[in-house]
């Protein structure tokens, strides 16, 4: 183990099996997604894309490119993941559909760049994976300019019954696709570094759309909602 960034240290062994998993998934991954986007996910991806006007965007996760059809547009997007295998696809995917992406393997808990290089980092379903969600969201904070946003999709941890069985189940779920069912995603958000954020819940609470602003002693203004939350149709 070493450390990185924010001094938190990062498990090899962890990153090289979430790697692993989802090398594995790449042949399956579209057909997956495509499950999730028919049952309503489609439509909360292009309310967080709208929101993601830049100019300078970070897409972390970016899988296979399920986001691409929502990028904004004339809006350069770097976008990253750690399963090349997953970047293989995504790499043929903007190249058939024409998408301005800059694709880059890299792990979302030692994020390549500077301080402050992006005004938006944004993220669909991705923290439920990565193995330390809290220092893969400091880095988002990091690399995020003062007053840059946080635009999240996840799905988290419910309340009650439901949870204590999402508890049971998570090891078993983490096995087959790598991803974490009782995640508590806005309080990790929180644990970050973020200060200013709002939350709209979605699908009865057990995903939620989270915009969060990288203060970083920077007055935020929340009058007349300038943080926009996702509007359901």
């Amino acid at each position: 183990m070493q450390s990185v960034g924010n001094s938190r240290l990062v498990n090899h062994r962890q990153i090289a099996r979430t790697r692993a998993r989802y090398d594995r998934q790449a042949n399956t991954y579209d057909f997956s997604s495509g499950i999730m986007d028919r049952l309503g996910a489609a439509r909360w991806r292009r309310k967080l894309w709208a929101q993601a006007q830049g100019p300078r965007v970070l897409e972390t996760g970016v899988g296979t490119g399920a986001n691409f059809p929502y990028y904004p547009p004339h809006v350069p997007v770097t976008a990253i993941d750690l399963s090349p295998r997953l970047l293989e696809r995504a790499r043929l995917r903007a190249i058939r559909e024409k998408v301005l992406v800059d694709l880059k393997v890299m792990d979302a808990q030692g994020l390549g760049f500077p301080d402050n290089t992006f005004d938006i980092v944004a993220a669909t379903w991705v923290f439920c994976s990565v193995p330390d969600p809290v220092l893969g969201l400091m880095e988002a904070h990091r690399v995020l300019r003062p007053g840059g946003r946080l635009l999240l999709l996840e799905h988290v941890r419910a309340e009650g019954v439901l949870g204590v069985v999402m508890e049971l189940f998570n090891p078993i779920m983490v096995r087959i696709s790598g991803a974490n069912m009782n995640r508590r995603t806005v309080d990790n958000v929180r644990r970050a570094g973020f200060r200013t954020i709002k939350v709209k819940p979605l699908a009865r609470g057990l995903v939620r759309f989270i915009v969060a602003v990288a203060d970083k002693g920077v007055a935020v203004h929340e009058a007349n909602g300038s943080l926009e939350m996702a509007k359901e149709d």
